[in-house]
């Protein structure tokens, strides 16, 4: 379906489309591919595993109409009906699992943040001190290609928020918004750093490149974002994620940094991490003071929705770590396949 008076193009840095997971993805793709309206009857949203690899991959395509699109799919098919329908039904699917698993999660700000601000003393379970101390080359390319679907988009579902804000927290946001873009230079953007950081272990730097490889827990963390980004009546748990993003991000970025020193793979990639242990502590500070502080102070019912997107971000997060160290453990790979060479 098309837009009248809207010009439809095919943009060059657009991913380029994979193939569907289950039925409803592969719906989507289809639709994606031919144009045609989607074929699916609605009822089989809500059957559908809301952790599971369809769901996860279907609402990843047609969020990722609202970024940079695919390879040859018209460019207002980001606002097709049929298209945008099925991505609330998705989006309600996936909300309603999210706050089920997390109906006894703390409801304030000081009892969801303050654990994080403390350095734990049992690192069991942290992915990052795994690849610190245990960590080959073959495990940290592998990180490296399922976190490229959030870092080579990093901090642009965050900037979805700057509008829905004001004083104080708006400011603070855009302050930090303003360094993660790279502070008006382009060689500084986060993410033309991880592209940098993908070159030096040997990974294609290409936007979307590794999304057929990503399985359904590493989905699940990037489609929060765009979920809690996308709808302004979520601002809070946008606020909540990128709050509980800056603030873990110091101390498990001294330690990636380690694990890439440690095996040697070139200075571009050490320097996205050590980049990020300077940035994220100065960045922690400002979020948590001015973000929080001014929303809090603008609009104090929002706490609930704050402390739910960090709860969130922590769960999904976890998620993630548990699916892959469970893998590596068996000396499997983590990705859907595996990266050529490993």
């Amino acid at each position: 379906m098309t837009t009248p008076g809207i010009t439809t193009s095919s943009p060059a840095v657009g991913a380029r489309l994979v193939g569907g997971r289950g039925d409803l993805s592969g719906t989507v793709v289809a639709s994606l591919r031919t144009g045609l309206p989607l074929a699916y009857e609605p009822e089989v949203v809500s059957d559908l595993d809301p952790w599971g690899e369809d769901l996860q991959l279907a609402l990843h395509l047609l969020y990722e109409l609202h970024y940079r699109g695919f390879e040859g799919v018209a460019d207002d098919r980001e606002w097709d009906p049929e298209l945008l329908c099925l991505r609330q039904g998705l989006e309600a699917r996936f909300l309603r699992a999210l706050r089920s698993a997390l109906a006894h999660a703390p409801r304030t700000v000081e009892e969801t943040f303050a654990p994080l601000l403390v350095e734990p003393v049992d690192l069991t379970g942290s992915l990052s001190h795994w690849l610190e101390t245990s960590g080959e080359l073959w495990h940290l390319r592998e990180y490296a290609a399922l976190r490229s679907l959030y870092h080579l988009k990093e901090a642009d579902p965050h900037a979805w928020v700057i509008p829905r804000l004001t004083g104080r927290a708006k400011a603070a946001m855009v302050a930090i918004e303003y360094d993660e873009f790279g502070a008006g230079r382009a060689d500084r953007i986060h993410a033309h750093l991880y592209a940098d950081l993908m070159n030096d272990l040997g990974l294609d730097p290409a936007y979307g490149r590794y999304l057929d490889q990503a399985p359904a827990p590493l989905l699940a963390t990037v489609n929060l974002m765009s979920l809690f980004g996308l709808h302004r009546a979520l601002r809070g748990a946008l606020v909540g994620h990128f709050a509980c993003v800056e603030v873990t991000s110091s101390p498990g970025s001294r330690r990636l940094a380690k694990a890439m020193r440690r095996c040697g793979v070139g200075p571009a990639a050490e320097h996205f991490y050590a980049e990020h242990v300077e940035a994220d502590a100065v960045h922690e500070q400002v979020v948590r003071h001015e973000v929080i502080g001014g929303l809090l102070a603008d609009e104090p019912e929002l706490e609930g929705d704050i402390a739910f997107g960090c709860a969130a971000t922590l769960l999904l997060e976890d998620r993630l770590a548990a699916y892959i160290e469970t893998a590596w453990k068996q000396e499997l790979s983590a990705l859907r396949t595996p990266l050529p060479g490993s």
